[in-house]
């Protein structure tokens, strides 16, 4: 399996080449950028001309950008979320507008997926929000696909991005490259790893690895929390997909020998079961 990372791990600092070549030194292949822009300013041009340098001249693919999940600088303000399925019209324009500007990073630097949150954390079920959905991803699949860039869906806790209405999204839009990005964490709080994997193996295209104690969406590392690594490892490998590992901001560790270890323990986890 691809060996990838979130800058997730950095997330409450302006990310640069240095924090790059740190992932790489830990043994990531693919990175995936998430777009806030107080950590990857995507609005900047200068700031993703840098970035693409250093994916020119690295030898590792940029698998990914997470799409926006608030409108300003900060991730952690809880100020106005870009929500897709906003019931204001004006809101989920604003979102479209917003998401579109980090899909146009494409245009300096490649990038594969863009993975895509359907409403905001604990999101109520609504056939209007269904509509919205089904709407906002066919306008923004249109806008990415010239860019070769993939929309991929990813399963959070809330009622519209539940293994199901995800597949019902897919089955209604009818687009064969429209994916999911299966998250373990979530799943874990959700219901189970096994159980939404099965349900999604068929869409799965990427992956981002957590672990909690399912208690909170906590980003821990593999083996912190209750998640059965045997297993899911054993689902995982079938789906071959990356193993994209999405961990909680972290200070002074030594984040490169972290993933390393990580790395070593989820390839080798389950293999005598299987």
């Amino acid at each position: 399996m691809l060996r990838a990372m979130s800058s997730y791990v950095y997330i409450k600092r302006r990310l640069h080449p240095g924090l790059l070549d740190n992932m790489v030194r830990g043994g990531a292949q693919a990175l995936e950028l998430f777009a806030a822009r107080g950590h990857f300013n995507y609005h900047d041009k200068e700031h993703v001309k840098e970035l693409g340098s250093w994916f020119k001249s690295e030898k590792v693919a940029f698998h990914s950008i997470h799409a926006p999940i608030y409108m300003d600088n900060n991730f952690h303000s809880g100020g106005q979320p870009v929500n897709i399925i906003d019931p204001d019209k004006r809101n989920r324009i604003d979102a479209m507008d917003e998401i579109k500007r980090a899909i146009e990073v494409a245009e300096y630097v490649p990038f594969k997926y863009l993975i895509q949150h359907i409403g905001k954390r604990d999101e109520y079920d609504d056939p209007r929000k269904f509509e919205n959905a089904l709407s906002g991803i066919e306008h923004l699949r249109a806008f990415a696909r010239p860019l070769g860039v993939s929309l991929l869906l990813e399963n959070i806790p809330n009622d519209l991005s539940t293994p199901e209405k995800l597949m019902e999204l897919m089955r209604l839009l009818r687009y064969e490259d429209l994916g999911v990005c299966f998250d373990t964490g979530h799943a874990h709080l959700m219901s189970s790893v096994h159980q939404a994997f099965s349900m999604l193996e068929s869409r799965i295209r990427s992956t981002h690895i957590h672990d909690n104690k399912r208690d909170k969406d906590a980003h821990l590392w593999p083996g912190e929390g209750t998640i059965d690594w045997d297993q899911t490892m054993q689902s995982l490998r079938s789906a071959t997909t990356a193993l994209l590992l999405e961990i909680e901001d972290v200070e002074d560790m030594d984040l490169s020998g972290k993933m390393a270890e990580i790395y070593g323990k989820l390839e080798s986890a389950g293999v005598a079961a299987e």
